[in-house]
């Protein structure tokens, strides 16, 4: 099992606890649409002495980029430390401590580094600690949680110039220097980790970055204090806030409370069950912006479920504008592909033009009864749908897919477990045995459908959890993989995303936006699904009165 997969459990889980339910169950009229979704929010006018913030997913386990892998980690992170590139809030890919890269062919990437950078500690950045940090994803001593998939296939790491490295690769991959917006190019101080050992970021060990932040305290349990980076190598980029003060809040009563009274200034991932009291709150305003994630049923390989015409059959007839409208509480778009809409950051016409090439989300109960004749698996046991017990709300989207089930003569059960022993679905075959299917709110970790389609459907990907496996579809990956030229790229992408949903190996659902609320004396900070990796805490600031 790669260790990627065992941790991209934990962060779909942590998905997963996000709030409860509480929505109205009627709704008229489509979802969301892709063009009401904010990029940003207004430009702060001035600077601020403190803002506060809040983590409803909780606290970081860990600031060492290499271990970060989820919502707390990497939202924090992304303020301190940074990578060779910098994923912007339009998900366009900049340079950052590389000045450029050029890539001679889809398995060579040369980094030209940037001069002049210096970490915290008034140290500059050096080529050693550029070639350490990177090295750091290939040592197993390391345990990097970005181990496997897109690491798996760097064949080498070289200094090839006074300011220059060179990544070499095992397999031509188009997609690999997008990563170098996430921790996999993200650059730490060799000589403090060395020093920090078993401690390193830790409360006591912390980490040494170039970013707009260093970690002015870790009060265990309670918060992380942001402190303005006085020396920042950027100067255009220096922070508005000279401290922000990160809280972890996980409750959605006292999220809501916090944030409705002012005692919180600011959060991405509003919990579901908070969206009610914030919607209507006089203390700031609640932003939809553009996100990369996507609600799916995932087929485990057993059961009716393993046939693709059943899965297609039950996508017809599961009416996603209501379950976007209702239990999303119109935060969420109805999904109409694996890709989440606006997924991308290359080729947009055409993925655009493929995307409308697909059947649209509107109910089909006549269309389904068809498919299900395609059908070779006895269809008269029910259909086990597994959630985390704890989450309600994961109820109501099994019930909706019920609904549209028991109207084509099949009929679909929700099956609650607790959530530690959901956990398990994404990371040990064994856990999935004896079910059919099970949920996920999952996200894509760079804006390249690409990327994801072949962790999803490329034979052993790292979320290719019912064993998919089509050598059409692994041929198409390769070649997509080797594309240097994007529109063609985008054009074999799309290809895959026709077989995908056809296949169905998930059943898309929704797709969320993100949820940000920020007091009415805030705002400059992204609103889109950036705030993974980009320094989102250094924008924000003073809100214009």
């Amino acid at each position: 099992m790669k260790k990627k997969k065992a941790v991209a459990a934990l962060a779909v889980l942590t998905l997963a606890l996000t709030g409860c339910a509480g929505a109205p169950k009627t709704s008229e009229g489509p979802s969301l649409a892709k063009d009401d979704l904010l990029v940003t929010t207004p430009e702060a006018v001035g600077e601020l002495d403190l803002a506060t913030w809040n983590l409803p997913f909780g606290e970081p386990a860990s600031l060492d980029p290499i271990k970060a892998f989820n919502y707390p980690e990497n939202t924090v992170v992304a303020n301190l430390c940074e990578g060779l590139m910098q994923l912007q809030p339009d998900y366009s890919i900049t340079p950052n401590l590389a000045e450029k890269v050029d890539s001679p062919d889809a398995s060579t990437y040369v980094y030209t580094l940037r001069q002049g950078v210096t970490f915290w500690d008034g140290q500059p950045m050096t080529t050693e600690d550029v070639l350490f940090s990177l090295g750091r994803q290939l040592d197993p001593n390391e345990g990097s949680y970005w181990a496997g998939g897109i690491v798996d296939n760097i064949a080498s790491i070289d200094q090839t110039g006074d300011w220059e490295v060179t990544v070499k690769l095992k397999a031509p991959d188009a997609t690999f220097n997008s990563y170098m917006v996430t921790p996999v190019g993200t650059v730490v101080q060799k000589a403090h980790r060395e020093a920090a050992g078993e401690s390193y970021g830790t409360p006591a060990g912390l980490v040494m970055c170039t970013g707009p932040f260093s970690v002015g305290a870790w009060n265990e349990g309670q918060s992380i204090s942001l402190q303005r980076n006085s020396s920042y190598w950027n100067e255009d980029k220096a922070a508005k806030t000279a401290q922000v003060d990160i809280n972890f809040i996980v409750d959605s009563a006292a999220i809501a409370n916090a944030l409705s009274t002012g005692a919180i200034d600011g959060s991405y991932d509003v919990p579901l069950g908070a969206l009610s009291t914030l919607q209507n709150s006089t203390e700031g305003t609640l932003n939809l912006g553009r996100s990369l994630q996507l609600v799916a049923i995932i087929g485990t390989g057993n059961g009716a479920f393993a046939d693709p015409a059943v899965r297609k059959a039950l996508m017809m007839a599961t009416d996603r504008e209501a379950i976007a409208n209702t239990v999303f509480e119109g935060t969420a778009q109805a999904s109409r592909s694996l890709v989440p809409n606006n997924g991308w950051a290359y080729g947009a016409s055409e993925f655009e033009s493929g995307r409308e090439n697909l059947a649209p989300t509107g109910v089909d109960i006549e269309g389904a009864r068809e498919v299900l004749k395609e059908a070779t698996v006895d269809l008269t046991q029910p259909i086990k749908i597994v959630y985390p017990s704890e989450r309600t709300y994961y109820a109501d989207i099994i019930s909706e897919i019920s609904n549209g089930a028991a109207a084509i003569g099949l009929k679909v059960e929700p099956e609650g477990i607790p959530s530690a022993q959901f956990g398990a679905f994404f990371s040990d075959p064994k856990a999935r045995q004896g079910h059919d299917a099970f949920v996920t709110n999952n996200y894509m970790d760079v804006p390249d459908p690409l990327d994801f389609l072949r962790t999803i459907m490329g034979t052993g990907g790292s979320q290719n959890y019912n064993e998919y496996s089509s050598p059409e579809v692994d041929d198409l990956l390769a070649e997509a993989a080797a594309a240097t030229d994007e529109d063609e790229r985008a054009a074999l992408v799309n290809e895959i995303q026709d077989i995908a949903m056809t296949d169905l190996p998930w059943i898309p659902i929704a797709d969320p936006s993100v949820r940000l609320f920020l007091n009415k004396r805030i705002t400059g900070v992204p609103a889109s699904f950036v705030y993974l990796y980009y320094p989102w805490a250094a924008d924000l600031g003073a809100a214009a009165e």
